[in-house]
Order: C-alpha cells, then sequence, then structure tokens
C-alpha cells in the first residue's frame, strides 16, 4: 500500500513515453487508501495519475505538472480541499483546469463552499464509481474543448491582427490599441506618441525592381523596425502601402525622436539598393513623430494628424530624416 506520494509521481518526466496523449489527474487525497483505490480506477479508465496527500503538497505537485484535471478531497489537514481550490484559481492556467472536489460532506452549505471555491463538481463519498467516470470523462472533454476553442480563437485574433505581407499588426489592430492606449494614457494624465514613416521613393523603387521585389523591401523593413530595441508596450504597424506607425505608451517626444532615429538608422544600415532613389543608392525612411497629453474628451486624430504633418516636414526638407511636431498639450488646464 502507498503510503506517501513519492518524487516520481510529482515529476512529469516519470510519465513514460507514449503516455502523454492521455490526460494526467492530479489527486490530492490525505487518505492513502482512498488514493490507491482512485489511482487503481482512474488508470483502468486509461488515465495518467500523480497523486499529492495535501492541499500544500498539491499546489506544488499542480505548478509541475499541470494537469488536465484535478480530483480534490474536500477535508484534510494543513490545507483542506476548499482553500486548495482557491490557491489552485490563482496559479497560471489554474483558472481553466477543472476541480472535482471529493467530499463526505452532501449538506447545501458545504455544496456552496465547494462552488464558491472554484470546483467545477463533486462526488460524494463512498465513492459511486460509475458516476466519478462520467463526471471526470465529462470535464477533462469540457476542458479540452475550451483549450481547442482558445486556440481556435487565439489564431482568429492573429488573422485579424496581423498584416499578411509584413507580419507586424494591420491597420485595424492600430486603430485598436491607439484608442485603447490613448484612453489609458488619458486616465494617467501620461504622453501618448505616436511615429509616421514612409518609405522614400517607394514608387520608383516599383517601377525599377517590380511589385515583388517591393513587397520584399516592405518585409525587410518591417522586420528591422518590429526589431529595434523597443518595450513590450510598444507596437509596430504596417499605416497603408508604403506607411508604417509607431505607437509609444507612456513616451515623452525626446523618447520618440531617439527611437525614430534608431530605426531610420537600423533600415539605412540594411543598405536595401535603391538606384532611382536621389538621395542615395539605399532605400531610406522619412519619419514624423508627435506626442500628447491625451484627454478623454478628445479623440486621438489629433495626434494622428500632428504625427502626419511632421511627416511632411520630414519630406519637404530632403527625407531621410526625422521631424517631429513637438509635444501637443490637449487638456485646457495645461
Amino acid at each position: 500500500m502507498q503510503q506517501t506520494s513519492s518524487q516520481e509521481d510529482l515529476n512529469p518526466v516519470a510519465f513514460v513515453a507514449g503516455e502523454q496523449d492521455k490526460p494526467l489527474i492530479l489527486l490530492i487525497d490525505d487518505d492513502a487508501v482512498i488514493r490507491l483505490r482512485l489511482r487503481r480506477f482512474l488508470e483502468q479508465e486509461g488515465y495518467q495519475v500523480a497523486e499529492a496527500e495535501n492541499g500544500i503538497e498539491g499546489l506544488a505537485a499542480y505548478t509541475c505538472l499541470h494537469p488536465d484535471i484535478v480530483l480534490l478531497d474536500a477535508l484534510m489537514p494543513e490545507m483542506d480541499g476548499f482553500g486548495c481550490c482557491m490557491h489552485l484559481q490563482r496559479l497560471p492556467g489554474g483558472a481553466r483546469t477543472p476541480v472535482l472536489m471529493i467530499t463526505g460532506l452532501e449538506d447545501r452549505e458545504s455544496v456552496d463552499q465547494a462552488f464558491a471555491a472554484g470546483a467545477a463538481d463533486f462526488v460524494t463519498k463512498p465513492i459511486h464509481w460509475a458516476v466519478l467516470r462520467q463526471r471526470v470523462r465529462r470535464l477533462i472533454h469540457q476542458a479540452q474543448l475550451q483549450r481547442k476553442l482558445e486556440t481556435a480563437n487565439q489564431a482568429l485574433q492573429r488573422l485579424i491582427s496581423i498584416d499578411n505581407l509584413t507580419q507586424v499588426a494591420n491597420r485595424r489592430r492600430f486603430d485598436e490599441y491607439l484608442d485603447q492606449e490613448w484612453k489609458r494614457m488619458a486616465r494617467e494624465r501620461s504622453p501618448l506618441s505616436l511615429i509616421l514613416c514612409d518609405v522614400d521613393f517607394f514608387k520608383a523603387y516599383n517601377d525599377t525592381y517590380g511589385h515583388q521585389a517591393g513587397d520584399r523591401c516592405l518585409q525587410q523593413i518591417a522586420k528591422v523596425l518590429e526589431n529595434t530595441p523597443k518595450r513590450s508596450t510598444d507596437l509596430v504597424a504596417r499605416y497603408g502601402g508604403e506607411e508604417f506607425a509607431m505607437i509609444l505608451p507612456n513616451t515623452p517626444v525626446e523618447g520618440a525622436v531617439q527611437l525614430a532615429e534608431l530605426m531610420r538608422a537600423a533600415v539605412r544600415a540594411v543598405a536595401i539598393p535603391h538606384a532611382q532613389s536621389p538621395i542615395g543608392q539605399a532605400v531610406t525612411l522619412s519619419m514624423g513623430v508627435a506626442c500628447a497629453i491625451a484627454h478623454l474628451d478628445i479623440d486621438f486624430e489629433s495626434l494622428v494628424a500632428d504625427a502626419d504633418a511632421a511627416l511632411y516636414k520630414a519630406k519637404a526638407r530632403g527625407r531621410d530624416r526625422v521631424m517631429a511636431a513637438g509635444q501637443i498639450c490637449l487638456d485646457t488646464g495645461c
């Protein structure tokens, strides 16, 4: 009879090759006899089983193993099942992992407490094995469907948010994110910067090298812009045609100009040949920068307009340069 959980039970490497396709059940119960009976039953049903003999050990095992479902005894020493279930919900992925509570209590208060703690379902002791079989199957099936749905939603979100050619954010995502960050910066009273950039003499590039080469050129530029060191909250997007845009939350105009200069220099350093460029033999960028302290009563179109005006100045003054509109204050209190 197994009295305690072994290290092998808690080690993901212990599950042999070929077993990975079997759902993994984490069994948390302080009663060694119940654990043994449950393990034997569940393994006969085709599941992998890992064990823990109390709530604290169970939380550690969950973090290590990320099981498909947790079978959890309600009444245990040190940390009972209700407390363990609540802690599980806060762990990464815990809220998506179904918990089947095993309890000897059938009163309404205990059942309510189990669901309030986050349990997906419960079975009572003595265990009715046919009921346990069906509830485990149902919860695992539901969890698998939920994961498939989340994966499909993520793929769909990527399809509607990413520009197919350049693989950076598309115009739809740009508009959504700028609106989102404009509102957030307005609440925080923080600066929001925007960079608009345009590939210099891109029509001449297409006329010289062809549209397929033009597509490859845009892909190279997008990769350079995306790989220029920046924060995770900064967004690079294809604004349209040969134009790109960068949204920089919580960034003053000085920081935005510095980043724009880095990007412009990085594109120049790639040295994409452009024989018809009047300002050199390589592809270059003109960039316009604008910054604003947002206000909830005003939309972000003013920021876009100022960045566009700064971009126009960069082109008018010879291209291959960064021009800033300067910081704009849209708050009447400034």
